[in-house]
């Protein structure tokens, strides 16, 4: 049985659109992913961009799952630097009330942003050690008595939450983080592709269930991958060109909002090329990704797989989305 299929969304703005426009399209997005049966929808945090508007993780989680009915909601991930614990605790704590059993918190220690923007945001540690204590104090917010372990705050309204935690990250110290902690791992393989099988490797060999602050009883992997289907694999190829002007801005600092696709041979004449960030992707018709998705994940052993899909056309990804699920489930 193939392993279950998830979605990261970062609420992205596509030319001659607005902020509103990308949420908008997003939640129709959350309905029909609902609807088709993937498991999870993540919202990723990034800031001083024009291109996304995935940065209040919490307002947009509470956005789609008004929207939806069935599927989980979540952050893809908070970034804890930027945020003060306790405020993290209070806010999913309250959507774990609103929503029930729908609710992740995934916590990465990376600002997800540039420097300057990162010390205007900063507001805990990002070292190893501060954030294992932080975790630690999440999960004291979210049990019996609401409380943390390292101060007598108390969290009312997180308090018998038990709103699950996942560690996100792309290197080895974020996997043995993950795994010291007996904690989900979700590795963002999507876009950081160096040290994706060591990071695997280090985290099922550093998995510790009598960790204090373990919440699973065997290391659970979930892998990112960029996905476009469309009937052929040419005309995959060709939206996929989106995604790759959008990597060659990121690389050269350009900032533009989503660009329409453009063929292929006019993506290499402007100099675009196979960006080695964009490695891990599947591109093609239903049956050329369902090949590239089960060899991904025979090469990984992941246990779930978390797809991105950048698309000019906010109903070019739908039909990703309704594709893929055609195919896999």
């Amino acid at each position: 049985m193939p392993v279950p299929l998830s979605i990261l969304d970062l609420v992205s703005i596509s030319e001659g659109s607005t902020a509103r426009d990308g949420i908008a399209a997003s939640v129709r997005s959350a309905q029909l992913a609902d609807r088709l049966g993937y498991r999870r929808l993540w919202f990723a945090e990034h800031h001083n961009t024009v291109n996304l508007a995935a940065s209040a993780t919490a307002l947009l989680i509470s956005h789609a799952a008004e929207a939806t009915e069935t599927i989980r909601l979540g952050s893809g991930g908070v970034m804890l630097p930027n945020h003060a614990p306790l405020m993290v605790a209070e806010q999913y704590g309250t959507l774990a009330n609103m929503y029930g059993d729908r609710i992740d918190l995934g916590l990465g220690r990376a600002p997800g942003t540039d420097q300057m923007t990162a010390q205007a945001l900063a507001r805990s540690s990002a070292e190893p050690q501060a954030f294992a204590q932080n975790i630690y104090d999440l999960q004291g917010w979210f049990g019996e008595e609401g409380r943390a372990h390292s101060t007598p705050i108390i969290s009312a309204v997180s308090a018998h939450s038990n709103v699950p935690i996942w560690v996100l990250g792309s290197t080895v110290n974020g996997a043995a983080i993950a795994g010291q902690l007996g904690l989900p791992f979700s590795v963002a393989s999507h876009f950081a592709t160096d040290q994706l099988d060591q990071a695997i490797r280090v985290y099922r060999e550093s998995f510790t269930p009598e960790s204090p602050t373990a919440q699973i009883d065997e290391p659970y992997v979930m892998a990112g991958i960029n996905v476009m289907v469309a009937p052929t694999d040419e005309e995959a190829a060709y939206e996929f060109t989106t995604v790759g002007q959008m990597f060659m801005d990121l690389s050269s600092g350009g900032r533009r909002k989503l660009q329409p696709p453009i063929e292929p041979e006019a993506f290499a004449a402007r100099g675009g090329r196979r960006n080695p960030m964009l490695e891990i992707s599947a591109v093609g018709s239903p049956s050329t990704v369902k090949g590239q998705l089960d060899a991904f994940v025979e090469r990984t052993g992941a246990d779930e797989l978390i797809t991105v899909t950048y698309a000019y056309d906010p109903a070019v990804r739908d039909r990703t989305l309704q594709m893929l699920a055609d195919v896999w489930f």
